[in-house]
């Protein structure tokens, strides 16, 4: 089930597309990002569920992850890592705003993305991931998760020294400006549901949403779930 908590009740299921037809859907471009160690493959079960729905659908490789090209190591900065996202943002058309998707790590991405185009984004989501504050460093946000900081096999690969993680790069007229939903997996056991909303809370006028039943990985535990409650937001903020 999805629950809205900020409506304190269970959301009414989407209609079927067998129920509705193309002609009544809205059509929308979803931009997909991946967390740390991650690609574009982890996103096939939504992709496949929006691409069938009629949706656009763009999901990325961050530098030197999923099928890119290159090594981690070889990666030199967040912004060089973000880059694939912030090339794509950069390169749509006057009035298309696409739906930009960030899972964990891959909100980091995001928020830079909003800070350089906020004029580009219809809305933001971020699916039980980093959503950093404006006028704080983003490296924040890793520091408060314990867990996470647990996880962290190959430090060099989150940028904990970058100077755009260390800057306070992210700011209210812009990255702030552009809206934004927190998607909470309700059973994730990297990062907590009580640290996935005082996230959302840094940020005013975040709507949040629960996903009941998914683990940190929502695409695989929660594919379909995931992809209805993508498009519902979509639609309310197109």
């Amino acid at each position: 089930r999805v629950t809205a908590r900020r409506r304190q009740r269970v959301r009414r299921p989407p209609v079927s597309s067998e129920m509705e037809s193309a002609a009544e859907r809205q059509q929308h471009h979803f931009i997909l990002v991946h967390g740390n160690c991650h690609g574009a493959w982890c996103w096939y079960r939504v992709a496949a569920a929006l691409s069938s729905a009629g949706h656009r659908v763009t999901a990325l490789d961050m530098a030197a992850c999923g099928a890119g090209p290159g090594r981690a190591e070889e990666v030199a900065s967040f912004e060089e890592y973000s880059r694939p996202l912030i090339d794509a943002v950069d390169a749509l058309p006057p009035g298309q705003k696409p739906v930009l998707v960030g899972h964990s790590f891959g909100g980091l991405s995001l928020a830079l993305a909003m800070e350089r185009y906020p004029d580009k984004v219809a809305v933001a989501v971020f699916v039980s991931a980093a959503m950093p504050a404006a006028g704080k460093p983003m490296m924040q946000v890793l520091e408060q998760d314990l867990a996470l900081a647990k996880a962290m096999v190959r430090p060099s690969r989150w940028f904990l020294s970058d100077a755009v993680m260390k800057g306070n790069v992210l700011t209210a007229e812009r990255y702030g400006s552009v809206r934004r939903v927190y998607i909470v997996a309700e059973d994730d056991a990297t990062w907590s549901t009580e640290f996935q909303r005082r996230m959302a809370s840094w940020n005013p006028g975040t709507e949040t949403w629960g996903l009941q039943e998914a683990d940190h990985m929502p695409m695989f535990s929660k594919p379909r779930e995931l992809s209805e409650v993508l498009v519902e937001i979509a639609d309310k903020y197109s």
